[in-house]
């Protein structure tokens, strides 16, 4: 008696490297989490479509951790990207292949992509785009923290200033250091009010600052190609 086929997925291709002599091994992004599987035929029609960006339904075989693609198609048209759009997609699906823990559900985050891939294409303003993901990914794995209190559940105060104490959240100090927060910078970003001056710097130092001890402190590559002429 033949058995069901499992039912597809949608899923975007966060990376792809050759594998043997004809196959490719893919890290997917799906609602049920990071994927890796192996594609056959990596160099026919399947292949053209296990690029980065393009929506796609795939039907994954197998129940170990490495799975097998057994059916890939196109769910949509392919998000088009260049320039430094190009180069913070990239930066997306790095940071996910480094955080997302393998086969944990995180359907919220797929949809967050998805939402800021189409946003990304249609050229809007880069940085509140990345601290938005950033934020959304580190709160969703559970690593997130308040910004509008601190660690002692205080108020945060528009003239106080904070340091950010990883595993716990904001922290008031009261004597001048490198890397701090003022609290009216926090507030703005808790708001998402990018208008306000410094914020999206300081979002930008406060999430380096929190992924850093997620990543285990190997640099992200893709960070690099925002620093080339």
């Amino acid at each position: 008696m033949s058995q069901t086929p499992p039912p597809a997925q949608l899923a975007y291709v966060l990376h792809s490297r050759a594998y043997r002599e004809t196959s490719a091994l893919v890290d997917f992004l799906t609602p049920q989490g990071r994927l890796r599987a192996v594609l056959r035929s990596a160099r026919g029609k399947a292949g053209t479509l296990a690029r980065p960006f393009v929506p796609l339904e795939v039907e994954f075989r197998g129940k170990g951790e490495l799975k097998n693609v057994g059916r890939m198609e196109s769910a949509g048209n392919a998000t088009w990207m260049v320039g430094e759009a190009l180069f913070s997609g990239l930066y997306l699906n790095e940071l996910l292949i480094r955080l997302l823990p393998a086969e944990d559900p995180h359907p919220a985050v797929f949809d967050h992509y998805a939402a800021t891939l189409l946003a990304l294409a249609e050229g809007r303003p880069l940085e509140p785009l990345l601290r938005s993901f950033e934020w959304r990914l580190l709160d969703d794995l559970g690593y997130g923290f308040s910004l509008n209190t601190d660690i002692h559940s205080e108020p945060v105060a528009p003239d106080g200033l904070y340091r950010l104490q990883v595993d716990a959240g904001l922290e008031r100090v009261f004597l001048l250091q490198p890397g701090l927060f003022n609290g009216t910078e926090l507030l703005a970003m808790a708001e998402a009010d990018w208008t306000a001056p410094g914020a999206l710097s300081a979002a930008k130092r406060l999430m380096r600052q929190a992924l850093a001890v997620h990543l285990g402190g190997r640099p992200l590559v893709s960070r690099e190609l925002f620093r080339k002429p």
